[in-house]
């Protein structure tokens, strides 16, 4: 561990049992894929996130939030600081008026929240009924499917700043490109507590077939098995998976983790596969695409940790 005994015994002392000294990640990534933290909070409500972010604001301690961590690639030799786990999940349905809006916590799965809105008859949200992710990080990085995106449905969000404390942003203050924001291209310092979407009134037979469709889709096209969704951003006008199975590198391997047979732009662990598998088969399809079609591809997962290997 890098934190200091002094530090960890500050922590210990200000979050008891609640912290997890050198703990492992791999289980907590929808890629079964990371090594250790020196630390690991798990949040079950806003009260525990705001009190475990805070504490390291004040002792100067790095952190990152993740949620189902469905997009990020955790290094090998793991991250040095401490990880917060977002399990704040609290949902609220305004029904009874014109524009209906739902109020979540960010570590609310986002498919989850959008079957649920379904359930009580809301169109708004067919498109993210099986994104993986929170809501915190689906706002975070702009998520989206089908056409659609967190853009397209936030009213506001409630974040919290380490200089400025409680704020109120609205969907423009977030800056919003493809899957991206000001937050994480910036990295502002600020927690996302919760979220507001619009909905519409509906019926839940009409979105529930809708999210049939999309999943009946989803079925054709992306892979099962452990993988952190899409691995890069769609090039404009083109698409990432088109270019990778058009460099012929569909199915390659390396070490235990395979592009994936059904979709090239999926990368799955197919048995034990390690962070530099992955890294080492990034920047094989990389160089691949470059130079054989002159196109850069962008990752759009995060990579997060200590890499030797880049």
């Amino acid at each position: 561990m890098n934190l200091n005994p002094g530090t960890m015994d500050q922590l210990q002392s200000a979050l008891g049992k609640k912290l997890q000294v050198n703990a492992a990640l791999g289980g907590y990534t929808s890629s079964r894929i990371g090594g250790r933290a020196d630390g690991l909070v798990i949040a079950n409500n806003l009260s525990e996130l705001e009190q475990a972010v805070t504490i390291c604001w004040q002792l100067d301690i790095p952190y990152r939030i993740l949620g189902n961590a469905s997009n990020v690639l955790i290094s090998d030799h793991g991250y040095r600081g401490i990880v917060i786990l977002n399990r704040a999940k609290a949902i609220h349905f305004n029904k009874n008026v014109e524009a209906p809006f739902v109020i979540t916590s960010s570590g609310t799965n986002l498919g989850g929240l959008a079957r649920q809105a379904a359930i009580h008859g809301f169109s708004g949200l067919e498109w993210a009924a099986f994104i993986p992710g929170t809501v915190g990080g689906a706002v975070y990085g702009n998520a989206g499917a089908h056409g659609s995106d967190i853009q397209s449905c936030l009213i506001m969000a409630e974040i919290l700043h380490q200089n400025y404390g409680r704020q109120s942003w609205n969907c423009e203050q977030f800056g919003f490109t493809y899957r991206s924001s000001v937050l994480k291209r910036t990295q502002v310092p600020v927690v996302i507590l919760n979220a507001q979407f619009k909905l519409t009134h509906s019926t839940k037979e009409e979105v529930q077939a809708r999210m049939e469709i999309f999943n009946d889709r989803r079925r054709k096209t992306q892979p099962p098995g452990a993988s952190m969704g899409s691995m890069f951003k769609n090039p404009v006008g083109d698409h990432a998976g088109r270019l990778i199975e058009a460099a012929g590198l569909k199915g390659t391997r390396i070490g235990g983790v395979e592009i994936s047979p059904v979709h090239a732009n999926f990368f799955v662990n197919q048995q034990d596969a390690s962070a530099s598998d992955v890294v080492r088969l990034i920047r094989l399809v990389q160089k691949t695409v470059k130079t054989q079609f002159d196109v850069e591809l962008e990752l759009e997962i995060e990579l997060l940790g200590e890499w030797n290997e880049i």
